[in-house]
Order: structure tokens, then sequence, then C-alpha cells
């Protein structure tokens, strides 16, 4: 889930960590958790903060595809891409949900409900193809049954 940037809410969540470089990560992680993901204000605030240019923080937040610089949807779905899942069936899978909710890589549809995200191995390879839906793992995942149940979640 995601909420709206809140500066207060973000001063105490970053007024919990010492103000020291080795920090960023720590303290983009708990933006996060607060509020589902880094808004563009929290940019400069860290940079001040930590005594880095805005470049070496917009850089770290790019760079780590798990943060997110816009809010997700309220469904977020991971499939995986990796070469197990493949091999049993991912490419179709991924392309059956993809078409189904209209949605590219990391899209996020128009109401908010449903962001299709990519994951490169989820550790499942032995029971492929899998994904996670909202963190929880789904195991040799069919197409039809997947976009079934996210339908249902919706």
């Amino acid at each position: 889930m995601h909420k709206a940037w809140d500066d207060a809410a973000a001063d105490r969540v970053l007024g919990a960590f010492s103000p020291t470089q080795d920090q960023l990560l720590p303290m983009l992680h708990a933006l996060q958790a607060e509020f589902g993901w880094i808004a563009a204000e929290a940019v400069p605030i860290l940079a001040s903060k930590l005594n880095l240019s805005r470049a070496e923080v917009h850089g770290v937040i790019s760079f780590y595809h798990d943060f997110r610089r816009e809010p997700a949807g309220r469904i977020v779905v991971k499939l995986c891409r990796a070469e197990a899942c493949q091999a049993m069936g991912g490419r179709e899978m991924a392309e059956a949900v993809l078409a189904h909710f209209k949605l590219g890589w990391g899209d996020t549809n128009c109401d908010r409900s449903v962001t299709i995200e990519p994951v490169y191995c989820l550790g499942l390879c032995a029971v492929a193809p899998a994904a996670l839906v909202n963190g929880a793992p789904r195991a040799r995942v069919e197409p039809a049954r997947l976009i079934a149940d996210i339908e249902a979640m919706r």
C-alpha cells in the first residue's frame, strides 16, 4: 500500500537515523516502508542530510529496482524472468498476464489496482514458473488461474 508524501512523516522516519553517508540505503528502505515509494521530494532532503549530491542520491534510487519512484498498484505482481521459469512456460505466462491487464513491464494500470514487475529469480526454480503476488509466492503458475486470482483481489 502507498500513501502520499508527507514532510512531517518523512522527517520522523529520517530522524531515527544518524546523518552519515552509510545510512542512505537504510533511510531509503525506511521511506519506502513508510510511503510505499520514494518521492522526488526525498532526494534533496537526503542529499542535504547526508552531505551528498542530488545526483548521488538519485543514482542510488534508480540503480536499485526495488525502490519505487511512484506509487505502485494495490496488487503488485512480480513475475519471474529467470531461466528455469522461462523454460517451464514463464514467458507465455507473462505474456498472457501483461496482455490481460494491458500493461508493460513495470506499469501500473490507471485505477492503480495492479502493477506488474519483472523479477530475476525468486528461488522457486523447482516449482517454476513462479510469481509473487503482494509478497506471497505462487508456484507452478498457470496464466488463467493467476489472472483469475488477481481479478478476484481487485
